[in-house]
Order: structure tokens, then C-alpha cells, then sequence
């Protein structure tokens, strides 16, 4: 598929997208840049690393700005995205890949816990039909 071709694909998607399959769109990118940024800097490509770095860290902050903090859990997620934007920042300064390797994984952890959300959430629905 050229590049235009999957530009027009994703710009699709993310139109059609539900507010839930948005945010896990979000997680999926995230997780995808962090992953760009740790092979960049364990091949000593730094202004790469640092590039996917401040895009995870924008989506992170994004999380957190939509977050409704009237709700107990958000405060919760808020901390963990708080630790996960730490080890992104600290990672980054310090070129520490175990660092960024912990957001990694907390970012995959919040992204299936997210998915399995949302399966229960459908299925209810269906149910509730």
C-alpha cells in the first residue's frame, strides 16, 4: 500500500472511530512511537529516540487532560500516567532504554486493561439489547 493509500486509510479511520477506539487508537500509537524510540537509541540514533519520545509524552499528556478526576479511578490512572511520563522524560535525559522499556510496559498494561474494557462494555450492550 503506497503512503498515500494508508494516510487515506488511517484519516478513515480515525473519523469513523468511537471515543473508546479513539483512545485505544491513542494507546496503540503510543506504544508504537515508544517502541521507534527505544530501537532508535539502542542504535545510538538519539534525535530519533527523542523525536518518538515527545510524541509518546504528547499522547500521554493528552490522557491525562481528558481524564474526569470526579472519579476515584481517574486518579489512579492519573498517577500511573504520571510514573509512565516520568520514565518517558527520565528515559530520555538520561538515554536509559530500561526506563523507557517501564513506560512501555505500563502503557501496554493501561492499553489491555483498556481492550478488555471495552469487550465487557460491548458484550453488556449486546446482552442489554
Amino acid at each position: 500500500m503506497n503512503p498515500a493509500m494508508a494516510n487515506a486509510y488511517k484519516n478513515q479511520q480515525i473519523m469513523t472511530s468511537s471515543p473508546e477506539q479513539l483512545t485505544l487508537l491513542l494507546y496503540n500509537g503510543a506504544i508504537r512511537f515508544l517502541t521507534e524510540s527505544i530501537l532508535a537509541m539502542e542504535q545510538g540514533d538519539m534525535p530519533k529516540s527523542h523525536k518518538a519520545n515527545l510524541r509518546v509524552q504528547e499522547i500521554v499528556t493528552e490522557f491525562v487532560r481528558t481524564l474526569d478526576m470526579s472519579y476515584e479511578m481517574s486518579k489512579t490512572w492519573a498517577q500511573l500516567y504520571e510514573y509512565t511520563e516520568y520514565c518517558l522524560i527520565q528515559g530520555n535525559i538520561k538515554k536509559d532504554v530500561s526506563l523507557l522499556q517501564q513506560a512501555k510496559g505500563m502503557l501496554t498494561e493501561l492499553r489491555d486493561t483498556w481492550a478488555e474494557a471495552m469487550k465487557k462494555t460491548h458484550m453488556s450492550r449486546a446482552v442489554g439489547r
